[in-house]
């Protein structure tokens, strides 16, 4: 079978891989598309993967965002015109979901963010089968109009973690603390205050700061980044990771770093989930991240037992996969 995955940002290109390996394994064609980003090119570079790029990340203005999309859309139309993809899988691509609903290809989608709710709108109406943990409640996919569920015992971020070698990173001065920039450019973020680098600097008196930034320099660039590292690679090095998103976050605590997620966005079901499941992932206000900074920088958690006990989502997908292939 074809098989189209579309990745927008370096969380996608991520799982695309994870996927892109094992449905490669099975016999499938596997096509990868993404887009220009500060993450998504370098990322696949690391990993090894060769995608098709397609399109841009300009969040500019909400003109230029509708532009970008709109123009995805209409490229991806015409790549797939004479030889469509028999099946689409993506982490809420608005463009692959809208460019194989028109075309009548069916659509795996894998989910996390019940606050994104101008993507879930987007693109999970359009799903054939919506892939998500059981930590979000059922009334997410429920009120977003999702067709067929298929829930699994974990997070997305099992998918690329479980059985992940980190590389030790020659260089770094202990303890190292990684903290992560808020996603300001982001649909959902709307006109939340970027306080990271004030946190850095508070950081920065307990411990040695890496700060990851967004974006080049002050947002306004979203090209490259002058420099990238694998985020998953470089928290394992890590003696604590800071994060105002989730991703780095949860990616950290299922290696067993402990990792501060600061609040309102960081209190995410997904987040919540493993926090309850003994993973070291913990959600607090900036008033609170330097006690817990000072109570857990350096204390490395033991985590495979409970790493085990977790469902790899992509054997939920393959499964899925393998169902419509029958059909």
């Amino acid at each position: 079978m074809k098989i189209w995955y579309d990745a927008c940002t370096g969380k996608h290109v991520r799982y695309g891989s994870a996927i892109g390996q094992r449905l490669r394994k099975a016999g499938h064609e596997f096509v990868f598309t993404t887009r220009e980003h500060p993450d998504t090119i370098p990322l696949a570079k690391i990993l090894g993967e060769k995608p098709i790029v397609v399109g841009k990340y300009n969040p500019s203005t909400l003109f230029s965002r509708l532009e970008e999309s709109a123009d995805r859309i209409t490229k991806f139309a015409l790549l797939f015109k004479d030889n469509p993809p028999d099946i689409a899988i993506a982490h809420q691509s608005v463009e692959l979901c809208r460019t194989a609903f028109g075309l009548r290809i069916p659509i795996i989608l894998t989910a996390d963010t019940p606050y994104a709710t101008a993507v879930n709108r987007l693109t999970l109406p359009f799903a054939h089968t919506v892939v998500v943990s059981e930590a979000l409640p059922r009334r997410f996919t429920a009120n977003n109009c999702a067709k067929n569920i298929a829930p699994f015992k974990g997070v997305d971020e099992v998918a690329w973690i479980k059985g992940f070698k980190p590389k030790k990173i020659e260089g770094l001065k202990k303890p190292l603390i990684v903290i992560r920039q808020i996603e300001t450019k982001a649909a959902y973020a709307g006109e939340k205050k970027d306080n990271a680098q004030i946190m850095a600097e508070k950081l920065a008196k307990i411990g040695n700061v890496h700060y990851i930034e967004r974006y080049n320099g002050n947002g306004e660039v979203f090209g490259a980044k002058d420099a990238f590292l694998d985020s998953a690679n470089l928290v394992a090095n890590a003696d604590l990771v800071v994060s105002y998103g989730g991703t780095i976050a949860r990616e950290a605590a299922l290696q067993g770093i402990p990792s501060i997620a600061i609040s309102d966005m960081a209190k995410t079901y997904v987040n919540t989930y493993l926090t309850k499941k003994g993973f070291p992932l913990f959600a607090t206000t900036e008033r609170g991240v330097i006690t817990y900074a000072k109570k857990y920088l350096g204390k490395k958690f033991e985590v495979q037992n409970k790493l085990s006990e977790l469902e790899n989502p992509v054997d939920v997908i393959e499964e899925v996969v393998n169902s419509l292939k029958k059909l």
